[in-house]
């Protein structure tokens, strides 16, 4: 009996490496369609909207707070990258939108992915990071109040 434990433990060990060679894909994928999916399904209200560096909403922009950060993770396991990171971007607004309304902003503007430091600006996409158990969106950007 012990020493099919230890034969056990040692294929155990032996499949580590694989294990911790986890895959991380960046993928860029469409900003908008989220935005609109989330609020279409009701996970964002509509009283704050979001413009992504390079995309800035026409009329005066009053910036509240000139530095707001989020970044979230979301189960990948079984999902595809994209489904994964559909979700966790609307994790990330989802956030973002409390932020706002809790600054009395009614913007989140001027927005740039910032995974693991490194910013990331688009007018149209935002970058998510997926691997085989999780997905990850960072982002970053300013609350403001647009007239």
């Amino acid at each position: 009996m012990k020493k099919a434990t230890w034969i056990g433990a040692a294929l155990m060990l032996c499949a580590l490496p694989g294990i911790s060679q986890a895959r991380d894909t960046t993928h860029y994928l469409d900003f908008a369609s989220v935005v609109e999916e989330a609020t279409q399904a009701g996970r964002l209200d509509g009283s704050v909207k979001f413009y992504l560096a390079g995309n800035q909403p026409a009329g005066k922009v009053t910036v509240v707070n000139p530095n707001i950060t989020t970044s979230q993770k979301t189960n990948a396991f079984n999902k595809s990258d994209e489904v994964a990171c559909r979700w966790v971007l609307q994790s990330a607004l989802i956030r973002l939108q409390q932020a706002a309304k809790a600054a009395g902003a009614n913007a989140v503007v001027n927005i740039a992915s910032n995974y693991k430091n490194k910013e990331y600006k688009d007018a149209a996409k935002y970058e998510c990071h997926a691997g085989a158990l999780m997905a990850g969106v960072a982002l970053k950007g300013q609350l403001a109040n647009v007239q």
